[in-house]
């Protein structure tokens, strides 16, 4: 696919959390990544507001498998607390996402050169990324390494049937990449095939549910450096 990067992140916990365990003061993992945390991982390699991620696919490596652990949350009104935490333990995944240019950034039309956005996005992976990358939660450090997607034994690759994972968050809409003042959460039901996971494009999500107004950030040349720049910068020993 045009503008496609393929790498392998791994760490020894994540934490993508079930919203619904939020309410008593704990977290429950997801027993796989959502959407919008592999797109936040891809932005953490690299990301400017002139494109747009989009996740094609993960596929789980290691099997599945989860830890609880008694944390110490911060209680700001005061007191001590003990909340437990149960995260995914020894994680691997193989990504697969491409870009597109926002075109709902009219004003960073002068930015859109995909071929230097997929070099930069190419020598970052290669990189390990271009900020921290963490797997759900902050405390969960993420390591990437580019791939070949598909190469290398993962543990269901020879599983028979399908492992449907319910309703879960796919991800959520931001007025800057939807053109609408609104911020806005979307639902799926993601299904496993010999440990490969197809995302559907965030349009496609039929269950989509407000949160609340939200408008885009303005960028200019005062708080966004060009890709031209960018590039000068990062490939100029190279010529």
């Amino acid at each position: 696919m045009r503008n496609q990067i393929e790498f392998e992140v791994y760490g020894k916990y994540a934490l993508f959390t079930d919203p619904l365990t939020k309410i008593g003061g704990e977290k429950m993992t997801y027993q796989i990544p959502t959407y919008q945390s592999l797109k936040g991982i891809v932005e953490s390699i690299y990301w400017k507001p002139t494109i747009i991620w989009f996740v094609d696919e993960v596929r789980v490596m290691n099997p599945i498998q989860t830890e609880s652990k008694g944390i110490r949350p911060i209680e700001y009104s005061g007191g001590n607390t003990l909340a437990y935490y149960t995260y995914l333990r020894d994680v691997r995944y193989q990504v697969r996402a491409h870009f597109e240019f926002n075109l709902h950034r009219e004003d960073l039309e002068y930015d859109r050169n995909e071929h230097k956005h997929h070099n930069i996005a190419k020598r970052a992976v290669a990189a390990g990324g271009r900020r921290d990358i963490f797997l759900g939660a902050r405390e969960c450090q993420g390591y990437v390494e580019p791939c070949v997607y598909g190469e290398g034994e993962g543990f269901y690759d020879n599983y028979k049937g399908e492992i449907n994972f319910g309703v879960m968050v796919h991800g959520l809409n931001y007025p800057d990449e939807t053109g609408n003042h609104v911020l806005e959460t979307r639902l799926w039901q993601p299904v496993m095939k010999q440990g490969v996971i197809n995302f559907i494009r965030p349009e496609e999500c039929s269950l989509v549910r407000p949160i609340g107004e939200m408008s885009p950030k303005a960028f200019d040349s005062s708080n966004l450096q060009s890709v031209d720049e960018l590039y000068q910068e990062m490939f100029a020993e190279k010529g």
